[in-house]
């Protein structure tokens, strides 16, 4: 007998979900038969009709901003399906720059943007035995010299997503970190050429279907499966590879 979806019937929330792969998470939401998704977005009115015939409802939301946060919470009372998947890549180099406020950015929207947001729905989403997808990053595993700061901001995530698995269990609540590889977004534009992409659409279906396995942590695409594999057998080899990519 087949198990019930989770997506089917849910009442989502999705940040970040005015492009890239929040737009795809609401889009496949849909598709799963949510019963509402509501688009958490900084800007709603840059907005021109990408929710158009879905089950969707934009909601202003900015995770730096506490208040908004808050008010989010009290408008979306209802969510048992909780996706944070806003993000920040501001691909600063250590040697590059001495200013430091570019990774206190990063670590604004990775870490203390999923701490708000968790903490505001918490509530919420525990009431209903829900579920809690926080979307990181690869990078969170083992940091990626190329992108020091935003591996430590993902790394910060990943701990967080650990910590909210034990904390929420006891109410019937699934928490899932989500570690993809490069992901054909605005967000990944200036990579190097030795990254390859995968587009969004599929990454937010290989995530729902890790959700609908049970996974703990889901590994998106064919980078992120193969990082995964290896981090599992040996942490400190993909540390080697992630340090490989460095040019000499």
């Amino acid at each position: 007998m087949p198990r019930p979806s989770k997506a089917a019937g849910s009442v989502a929330l999705v940040t970040g979900a005015n492009r890239g792969i929040g737009l795809a998470f609401v889009r496949e939401l849909a598709a799963r038969g949510a019963k509402k998704v509501y688009a958490g977005v900084r800007s709603p009115d840059a907005l021109a009709g990408e929710f158009a015939g879905l089950p969707a409802e934009v909601v202003p939301l900015d995770v730096t901003d506490q208040a908004a946060v808050a008010a989010a919470a009290n408008a979306c009372p209802d969510v048992n399906l909780l996706v944070n998947n806003a993000g920040l890549f501001t691909n600063t180099r250590l040697v590059r720059t001495t200013d430091p406020d570019a990774a206190r950015r990063e670590m604004e929207v990775n870490y203390f943007g999923v701490l708000r947001v968790l903490t505001a729905f918490a509530a919420a989403v525990g009431r209903r035995g829900g579920v809690v997808v926080n979307v990181g990053s690869a990078a969170g595993l083992s940091n990626v010299p190329l992108q020091p700061t935003y591996s430590a901001s993902k790394a910060a995530q990943h701990s967080l997503t650990q910590a909210a698995r034990a904390l929420l269990a006891a109410q019937g609540v699934s928490v899932h970190g989500v570690y993809p590889g490069p992901v054909d977004t605005e967000m990944t534009k200036d990579l190097p050429p030795q990254f390859v992409k995968t587009p969004p659409g599929d990454v937010a279906e290989a995530i729902l279907d890790g959700v609908e396995a049970g996974e703990d942590d889901i590994f998106p695409d064919p980078f992120a499966a193969a990082v995964g594999k290896q981090f599992y057998d040996s942490p400190k080899a993909v540390e080697r590879q992630m340090a490989a990519l460095v040019s000499p």
